[in-house]
């Protein structure tokens, strides 16, 4: 399958582009971004064309992969959709229900195959812990992803839209959703508060009666950085270990195949995009219990 990915930032070069320039079944086209000096200079390092011509590369290939802020991805995700690609969205798929809706709708209407990129979803070891959870009769869970997204060495700390207040529930919210959803179920509501330095804590209640925490923050000291995840129950504390440094490639690589297995037969696949609008809902209401400070339903 014929890829091109859509941005030449940070993200979209070490990991969207490194991974497809590796894959053995896939074959990276070209780049292309708003920016044509960066396109180019992203295009070299992996011995692709860089291009701002959309509408040319997206003639050119089968699919897409999109590393771009969620405000941008929405428009771009359709046009590719209605080009006939198919589409490997990153995390969050949009900003609005609205904008999460109309990819989610352009994707069934082109009938081409979707995956978001949850980086934790295409990893071994949360298959297998999703698959010890399924064999519990669970109560709850909790998941705690403190960042330094704009520490001096973060890759990340030029990143306009993850400095916007409500940003580290809409950056890190979606992984907490890809691991508590499955395990505990859909979240049907959501409360929630913010801290003085911007850290978010939200409880979630999920269909069937489990509830869930989830703390994120962006400007988390260096010293306090770190993740957990875990779900409890009858087989006592489930943990998920966090990955070893510089595994997206190796995820990213799996949502790529998964991605080709689903355009090939035809199915969806779990984190498709409208699994993507789902979670899109759920952060929505999750940012509006966290400013009303009251219950909110999703």
């Amino acid at each position: 399958m014929r890829f091109a990915v859509l941005g030449s930032g940070f993200w979209a070069t070490e990991v969207h582009a490194a991974s497809l320039a590796a894959h053995p079944d896939a074959e990276l086209v070209g780049i292309w971004g708003r920016d044509g000096a960066k396109a180019s200079a992203a295009g070299e390092r992996h011995g692709v064309p860089g291009t701002t011509d959309l509408d040319a590369l997206l003639a050119d290939v089968d699919a897409v992969s999109i590393s771009l802020p969620p405000s941008v991805q929405p428009d771009l995700a359709v046009r590719a959709a209605q080009a006939g690609c198919h589409l490997l969205l990153e995390k969050p798929v949009a900003l609005s229900v609205a904008d999460a809706d109309r990819v989610a709708g352009a994707v069934a209407d082109a009938g081409v195959a979707s995956v978001v990129f949850l980086t934790y979803r295409f990893r071994d070891s949360t298959a297998t812990w999703l698959e010890q959870a399924a064999r519990s009769t669970l109560v709850g869970g909790h998941v705690t992803w403190l960042a330094s997204t704009f520490a001096a060495d973060s890759p990340f700390r030029q990143s306009v839209w993850r400095a916007e207040p409500g940003a580290p529930l809409w950056d890190l919210g979606p992984h907490a959703l890809s691991l508590l959803e499955p395990a505990l179920g859909p979240v049907v509501a959501a409360q929630g508060a913010r801290a003085a330095d911007g850290t978010v804590n939200v409880v979630l209640e999920h269909e069937g009666g489990a509830t869930s925490t989830v703390t994120v923050s962006a400007t988390a000291s260096p010293l306090s950085a770190g993740e957990e995840f875990w779900v409890h129950g009858d087989a006592g504390r489930l943990v998920l270990l966090p990955p070893p440094a510089r595994s997206a490639h190796e995820a990213h690589a799996v949502a790529v195949s998964e991605l080709q297995a689903a355009a090939l037969t035809g199915g969806a696949h779990p984190c498709d995009a409208a699994y993507g609008a789902a979670q899109v809902r759920v952060l929505a209401a999750a940012e509006r219990a966290v400013e009303a400070g009251a219950r909110q339903t999703v």
